[in-house]
């Protein structure tokens, strides 16, 4: 990964980053705002997050669709609507399929396949972050992660968030 965007994420995240693989998405603005992390930390532990949003001003608006109630309403829709909880299913299964393609990469064991996916999937909505993630490095994975940005307003029109 290129320093200046390493540089970049630390300075959203406000640390060093860990287990940084790729920038799996950028904001308009140019920066990243996805990050795509392995499967394992360095020392072995199970990082199960393999799409980490990164753009504190995304994160803090999508912190606001939270508080909204948005994902309940999504939840209760999960046993109502059997097309979008296949579509769940399907995104769930996307995202542990991409993560274990990462641990094969990277030469890791894959993480074991009772280990959560992200943000809940594939039979809760617990992490709006994660779901948008997904959506934002792999389009038209992620049903709920694209209702969450369509819902969002443009966090980067007032300029860079770093």
């Amino acid at each position: 990964m290129d320093s200046k965007d390493v540089e970049a994420v630390e300075r959203q995240l406000g640390r060093p980053p860990r287990g940084l693989r790729e920038v799996a998405h950028r904001c308009p603005c140019g920066n990243p705002d996805v990050v795509e992390t392995a499967p394992r930390l360095p020392d072995g532990s199970p990082f199960p997050t393999l799409y980490y949003l990164t753009c504190p001003k995304a994160a803090s608006a999508i912190g606001t669709l939270e508080g909204s109630g948005l994902m309940r309403e999504m939840q209760a829709r999960l046993a109502t609507e059997p097309e979008l909880a296949a579509a769940y299913q399907a995104a769930h299964d996307d995202y542990v399929a991409r993560r274990d393609r990462a641990a094969e990469e990277q030469g890791l064991e894959p993480l074991p396949r009772d280990m959560q996916s992200t943000g809940g999937m594939p039979l809760r909505v617990k992490c709006l972050h994660a779901l948008v993630a997904h959506e934002l490095a792999a389009p038209g994975s992620n049903p709920f992660g694209r209702e969450a940005l369509d819902a969002l307003p443009d966090w980067w029109s007032d300029g860079p968030c770093v």
